[in-house]
């Protein structure tokens, strides 16, 4: 049995694995596959809360580096049908923004406006018009401006926290009912969906796909391709934290891993557990004997690594037991021939711990 241990901080993968610096124009891209490079935002110069704040210098640093390096950027719901089209390969990058905070209209908004780039802003419509959030019409003057809007469920509730026999119903409803909000208010029917804080189950997902969504955001990073399910998009998430240009530029030059299974299904941990995750993906051009993988909060165990002709099957386990944390990314990262880094994250929710 092959058997090695890593560091679970990311943070530490991006210093040590640094695939260009933020000057540098990313790899040819007709070499590679279609990919979309997707981030998330939420606040703008909100200093108050730094877990989900980004300064605005930061912000236009990054709408800078992609324009400089070239890339096209799209709202989420071009990117997905882009992705599903015969057109071909470019650099395409997604902004999007969740919850439709005051500061994004205040702050970040005119940041887009002045470089001519769109967003899509997924609204809860509960909010609107209260305390921090946006109002109608700030929301109408940023759907001028050539933001996408999307749905983000009425309340934002932690779904999760309810139980099957009226999370469903529940879950349902408010999304009809943000629709039809969004639709009296803004002439607009949303072709796209984001789960409060990342968190679902299948079910979940099945209701969204049900409701004619074209696609939907998840919270766990990577890189979307054609081949991803596209009721879970991977989005990188910006915050103080990890808005570094450097930082930013990596994430951007980042590629997909291409997993083709995954094991177990179920997102939903009981408590206590620490699961162990089988993937199979596509290992045309990688390295996989500098394959790493990372827990959220802990060190990963790399306990079987099997590759036979073009696919290569691994199972990763913390090498301690997941304790009070609700959402953690199980994440696997693999460089390739070129010296580009391939990226796959796995997110875990333990309904039984509340926030």
């Amino acid at each position: 049995m092959k058997k090695l241990i890593f560091s679970g901080l990311i943070s530490f993968f991006f210093l040590a694995c640094q695939s260009q610096p933020p000057d540098s124009k990313p790899g040819d891209i007709a070499a590679i596959p279609k990919e979309v490079v997707c981030f998330v935002y939420h606040r703008f110069n909100d200093g108050r809360y730094p877990t989900t704040n980004v300064s605005v210098k930061a912000f236009e640093a990054h709408l800078n580096y992609l324009i400089k390096n070239k890339f096209d950027i799209l709202t989420f719901s071009q990117a997905v049908k882009y992705l599903k089209s015969n057109e071909p390969a470019r650099k395409v990058a997604v902004i999007t923004v969740d919850d439709g905070y005051k500061s994004f209209y205040q702050n970040g908004l005119p940041v887009l406006k002045k470089h001519s780039l769109p967003a899509t802003l997924f609204i809860n419509t509960e909010t609107v018009e209260g305390g921090d959030y946006m109002s109608w019409r700030e929301l109408q003057l940023a759907v001028d401006a050539g933001v996408e809007i999307g749905n983000h469920t009425h309340s934002h509730d932690y779904f999760l926290n309810q139980s099957p026999a009226t999370r469903y119903q529940v879950f349902k409803e408010e999304i009809e009912l943000s629709q039809k909000i969004i639709f009296e208010k803004l002439q607009i029917r949303p072709t796209v969906f984001s789960f409060p804080y990342g968190e679902f189950d299948n079910k979940m997902k099945s209701i969204v796909k049900e409701a004619g969504f074209l696609a939907a955001a998840a919270q766990n990073s990577g890189v979307m391709h054609a081949e991803i399910d596209f009721f879970l998009c991977p989005r990188f998430p910006i915050s103080e934290a990890y808005a570094d240009l450097k930082e930013f530029a990596e994430k951007a030059s980042m590629h997909a891993l291409r997993v083709v299974h995954q094991s177990p299904d179920d997102v939903l941990l009981p408590p206590g557990k620490s699961p162990a995750l089988t993937i199979t993906f596509d290992n045309d051009n990688l390295q996989i004997d500098r394959l790493q993988c990372f827990v959220q909060g802990g060190q990963c165990t790399l306990r079987e690594a099997n590759t036979t002709g073009n696919k290569t099957t691994i199972t990763v386990q913390p090498v301690s037991t997941i304790k009070n944390r609700r959402r953690t990314l199980y994440t696997i990262t693999v460089p390739d021939e070129q010296g580009g880094w391939h990226w796959f994250s796995r997110l875990w929710i333990a309904p039984d711990i509340k926030e």
